[in-house]
């Protein structure tokens, strides 16, 4: 019976190393790039497009106002995310290392690249650039204008409104007066 049992152990361990050692494609897998013919697929390439109708993990729908500054293809007058604190600050960094090398970190178009020789830029605090839409400006640091070359693929749409907040703040204090403080606030202003 012992003899038995060490023969049925020994089976099965020889089984077990085989069934072990026979799956080791995990080890061997092709390594295809992205243009490159693969017969695993009927139509031969390696490539493949996701699923219609799917989106992938944390990117936007691709008509989602927040990633086109658009909805039914209208810029958006407003900022499509919650005005906060911590947006302006985002928007604030993000428009420092940006946008102040050509737009001055005051916004009136006059950087260190300018001051170095390049091409103004408009001052943000242009008539037209006051009336502009929140999707406008949206629309310009994705696409570029002019000189100014695009950057969607430098900032991300959310850091895109945080620079279009910081920016409608910072055209509103240089146009800020006395009388939108309240009362409290206009107190501790000393007099001319």
């Amino acid at each position: 019976m012992k003899g038995l049992a060490s023969s049925s152990l020994a089976q099965g361990a020889v089984l077990l190393m085989a069934v072990l050692t026979g799956c080791d494609n995990m080890r061997h897998q092709d390594s295809v790039r992205t243009f490159d013919a693969s017969s695993h697929f009927a139509d031969g390439a390696s490539a493949r497009h996701p699923p219609p109708h799917t989106v992938a993990r944390a990117e936007m729908a691709p008509d989602d106002p927040v990633a086109t500054g658009k909805k039914d293809g209208v810029l958006l007058a407003e900022l499509p995310v919650p005005f906060t604190h911590g947006l302006l600050e985002r928007g604030r960094q993000r428009f420092d290392i940006f946008c102040s090398p050509c737009h001055g970190a005051d916004g009136y178009g006059q950087g260190i690249v300018v001051r170095r020789g390049f091409p103004a830029p408009p001052s943000y605090l242009e008539p037209w650039l006051l009336k502009a839409p929140a999707g406008h400006l949206y629309d310009v640091i994705t696409s570029g204008i002019g000189r100014m070359y695009p950057l969607a693929d430098r900032i991300e749409p959310r850091d895109r409104w945080a620079i279009v907040a910081y920016l409608r703040a910072l055209q509103r204090s240089q146009r800020a007066t006395p009388s939108d403080l309240s009362a409290g606030e206009r107190q501790g202003i000393p007099p001319k």
